[in-house]
């Protein structure tokens, strides 16, 4: 985990591995401070807090949530106190979708001998993802916090004259997600509407909102962007995650069309330049969401999480690549 300037008050915290729960957090440094997001368990939180120290002290007087899911809200109740801020529908679905319980049964299921025997066999990608996620992340003790602040379309903060705009443009990557602009400092936080280097999921949402959120970003003109995971970046990066969605929904549409199954598919359809990203088999999850858009099932259609997994793990094992998520 390491801190770094993008501008003369805002700073980001970028988690390096680039893999699943590895988000970015981000600190502007105004009106009593801004915390964007909150990292993935409480020991990150507190290296996160550890590292914004350095340039603001004690606890912010506000803390964003870009969205709902489990890796951006698991550190707020370590920010007692402050305004927490989301869309509406993040705080509806953030004690469903970030409920701890989950996850800590499943590492501790990875963990028992038998269990993790049974796990095996029946979700080998449940237990592949316990297994990395085991090694840097430790969720006990978590219990989620929920947003104090709501808001629908669009929250204006007023930080010491410096304004800050809150845009809803979910459903994208999952139903609250929202993009933070400090257009007077050229900066954007993306959350997971952008991940840069490594293979993007989308939970909810659609193709066509993702792509047009993608450019609405892009028309914003900030000059740094801060994903929700990977590199501090510019606009190029933008663009080229756009032309990844559109990639990938043309050559679901192909394979579709020609009968194969969205795992099929997933096995098949060259990577091209994404090879190199983190986490390509994670292209499943990508696939799956344009099959179901050709279906006309619908955009919030719950995911069976351990299907999922095991989904991934079968492409990387496919196409002979390491199994990350």
């Amino acid at each position: 985990m390491k801190m770094e300037q993008v501008s003369a008050n805002c700073f980001a915290v970028l988690n390096e591995k680039n893999l699943v729960c590895d988000a970015n957090s981000g600190l502007i440094n105004l009106g009593g401070g801004v915390v964007i997001d909150t990292q993935s368990d409480l020991a990150h939180a507190r290296q996160m807090i550890e590292i914004f120290g350095k340039v603001w002290p004690g606890i912010p007087k506000r803390v964003i949530n870009t969205h709902e899911d489990a890796d951006h809200v698991w550190g707020n109740q370590l920010f007692k106190g402050a305004e927490i801020i989301a869309q509406r529908r993040a705080a509806e679905r953030m004690k469903h979708v970030a409920d701890p319980q989950e996850t800590q049964q499943l590492l501790k299921a990875a963990n028992g001998s038998l269990s993790s025997l049974l796990l095996k066999m029946l979700h080998p990608g449940a237990l592949a993802i316990a297994k990395q996620l085991a090694r840097d992340y430790n969720f006990d003790g978590i219990e989620l916090a929920l947003p104090t602040t709501v808001f629908d379309e669009r929250c204006e903060l007023n930080l010491d004259g410096t304004p800050v705009h809150l845009i809803f443009v979910g459903p994208c990557h999952q139903a609250g997600d929202t993009i933070v602009h400090v257009p007077e400092e050229g900066v954007l936080f993306a959350g997971d509407v952008l991940f840069r280097l490594c293979t993007p999921m989308g939970w909810t949402g659609t193709y066509a909102k993702w792509i047009e959120t993608l450019d609405l970003i892009i028309s914003l003109q900030p000059k740094i962007v801060v994903p929700g995971h990977g590199p501090v970046c510019g606009l190029d990066a933008v663009a080229q995650m756009k032309a990844y969605l559109e990639y990938m929904r043309s050559e679901s549409k192909r394979c579709f069309e020609k009968g194969l199954t969205s795992l099929q598919a997933s096995e098949q359809i060259d990577l091209g330049p994404y090879g190199t990203w983190r986490a390509p088999a994670r292209l499943y999850l990508n696939v799956e969401r344009a099959y179901r858009e050709f279906r006309h099932e619908p955009s919030d259609k719950p995911w069976d999480s351990a299907k999922s997994f095991d989904a991934i793990y079968r492409v990387a094992k496919a196409r002979g690549i390491e199994v990350e998520f």
